[in-house]
């Protein structure tokens, strides 16, 4: 196995998703994030089949950071002071539960 075929499989880092432009190709970055190959990610995106809605630009086919974030459980902060600071993954966060 190459070095290239195992940082692939690796998946994409938090740090490296919130750092994404607010749309970019989906491939690689689809596809790194949910573990797929190219071949792959394009066939699930022309069957409508990917996790996330795929916006075609041209020849292109384009995501946007707020579909993939939003799938992927991770919460941003946009600077308003609605986020809770640093964003964490969902399965690392805990809820709080209120009292009647």
């Amino acid at each position: 196995m190459t070095q290239q075929t195992v940082a692939r499989r690796r998946g994409l880092a938090v740090s490296d998703a919130l750092e994404l432009p607010v749309m970019f190709d989906v491939w690689p970055t689809v596809g790194e994030a949910l573990g797929i190959g190219r071949t792959a990610t394009y066939q699930l995106a022309r069957e409508n089949a990917l996790p996330i809605p795929c916006i075609r630009v041209g020849r292109q086919l384009r995501a946007r950071r707020s579909d993939l974030l939003n799938f992927l459980g991770i919460r941003e902060d946009n600077g308003d002071g609605a986020g809770a600071g640093t964003p964490t993954p969902l399965a690392e966060r805990t809820t709080a539960t209120t009292g009647k």
